[in-house]
């Protein structure tokens, strides 16, 4: 019985560590009474998107914020009083004294048993001496009277920027593994090696070798699988920089980047949740032509093979569903058919039977703002542009009365030029399978119906051509 009780007993307080784990911060701020004060922290955004954590009462200038919470992660954090803040560092398991005066911030932070935090109140002591020296540099460069003034002045900021680089490397190196020297390596730039860079005919100048090194090595330093780098501001101006102006905006270029990046943070939480949903949000966002591809194939691999595990089923059904109903009209598809009867002739009209190189197909209401401004000028390149070149154009009205719709249409002068229908009824399902959620709706096919472009309009849907003209003689 006794050795039962002491197992239990023992097995008690291993609960009980293990329930403080998270972490316990005494702030002591002796010119501050009883007041709340708050501890927010970042997730992948920086700027002054911050989330709050935690709350405590400051009573005779002491606040403590604890917390017992098994999935706490760690990362950069905020100590927010009134109107003033500071960061800190916070690392699963940590139990320091913060003490400080409001009057005095944001200097005068000391710490007691957190070595950590005394390292990066001193990076930021030294951030502060760079940002003075880079301020000075910048006036000097406005004040220099000669080049070999603005020569001396560019060699001193070359200077103290390897002296940064160096403190940087130098405390990596020393404390390999710690939130900050992690911190360090993702803010890790990479440098392009200095010289000539020949193509293999060891004559010609390489002119992409800088773009290719910096993309090719833009990820070496940052640590993947420590989860803590979602808590600072620092990842998701990483990512964007990486997807929206290092990686060529095609469908296949970006299928490519994400599938690098979710393997790299695949097994870990947070890491690998922020970069799914960050890549998610960025195609289903963008305005670029073909991103919507990125999403179905991102919902395919991804969410549908349950790797979204922090999505309720009714959430995940919503990414499908949506997935689902881009899939038919995505660029490279044959396009839905539809058939309609003409407006104005009554013949049963059919898209893929319109015999044409291309064909712009143009869902419309003619009560909508944006098509009374959009079609106008659709029709003026139709008329200076497309029409020389076989191009017909095919549309379908999706609100309004047959009396606005042909008297707009008539209105325009393009009643006997197009193919008017309408579906204003619902009869076909055409909306759903061509994503139209809003008007106008423009998508451009060609003779084989095979989509080449969508979400366009009047000022892009000539150069689209013109690419796609290019492309096949290119293939001749």
């Amino acid at each position: 019985m006794k050795k039962n009780a002491l197992i239990l007993f023992t097995a008690f307080l291993a609960l009980q560590f293990a329930a403080r784990a998270a972490y316990k911060v005494r702030l002591k701020m002796p010119d501050v009474k009883d007041t709340m004060v708050y501890l927010a922290h970042y997730y992948g955004q920086g700027g002054n998107k911050v989330y709050m954590a935690d709350s405590a009462k400051m009573i005779k200038g002491t606040a403590v914020f604890e917390r017992n919470d098994p999935d706490f992660v760690g990362g950069i954090y905020i100590i927010l009083i009134g109107h003033q803040n500071f960061e800190i560092l916070l690392n699963k398991g940590d139990d320091f004294t913060v003490t400080a005066r409001k009057s005095d911030l944001p200097d005068g932070i000391t710490f007691k048993n957190s070595p950590e935090n005394d390292r990066f109140m001193k990076y930021k002591e030294f951030t502060q001496k760079y940002a003075t020296v880079q301020k000075q540099l910048e006036a000097d460069i406005k004040e220099a009277k000669t080049a070999t003034d603005t020569d001396l002045i560019r060699k001193k900021a070359i200077a103290a920027n390897k002296e940064r680089i160096k403190y940087m490397q130098d405390y990596v190196h020393n404390y390999h593994g710690t939130l900050l020297a992690d911190i360090f390596n993702a803010m890790y730039m990479p440098e392009i090696p200095e010289g000539a860079h020949l193509l293999e005919d060891g004559v010609t100048r390489d002119s992409t070798f800088a773009y290719r090194y910096y993309k090719g090595h833009y990820w070496d330093s940052l640590n993947f699988r420590d989860d803590r780098l979602i808590y600072t501001p620092i990842y998701d101006s990483k990512i964007d920089e990486y997807i929206t102006k290092l990686t060529l905006p095609a469908p296949d270029s970006i299928e490519k980047e994400c599938d690098m990046l979710l393997g790299k943070a695949k097994g870990t939480k947070d890491m690998f949740h922020y970069t799914l949903w960050w890549l998610t949000h960025h195609v289903e966002e963008s305005k670029i032509m073909g991103m919507d591809e990125v999403f179905v194939y991102l919902v395919e691999n991804y969410y549908m093979k349950g790797d979204a595990f922090w999505l309720t089923n009714e959430e995940l059904q919503k990414y499908i569903k949506h997935a689902m109903d881009i899939a038919p009209n995505v660029i490279g598809n044959v396009a839905p058919e539809i058939e309609r009867p003409n407006l104005f002739t009554s013949k049963e009209e059919s898209l893929h039977k319109i015999d044409a190189k291309y064909t712009v197909i143009v869902f419309y209401s003619p009560t909508c703002g944006h098509c009374q401004h959009e079609l106008p000028l659709l029709d003026s390149v139709y008329e200076a542009l497309l029409k020389d070149k076989g191009v017909k154009v095919f549309t379908i009205a999706t609100e309004g009365t047959d009396k606005q719709i042909t008297d707009f249409l008539i209105k325009l002068k393009v009643d006997k030029e197009w193919i008017n229908t309408e579906d204003t009824a619902h009869v076909t399902d055409c909306r759903s399978k061509y994503d139209v959620y809003s008007t106008p709706t423009i998508y451009l096919v060609d003779e084989k119906k095979i989509i080449r472009g969508k979400r366009l309009d009047h000022s892009n849907i000539p150069q689209v051509i013109e690419m796609l003209d290019r492309k096949h003689v290119s293939k001749l």
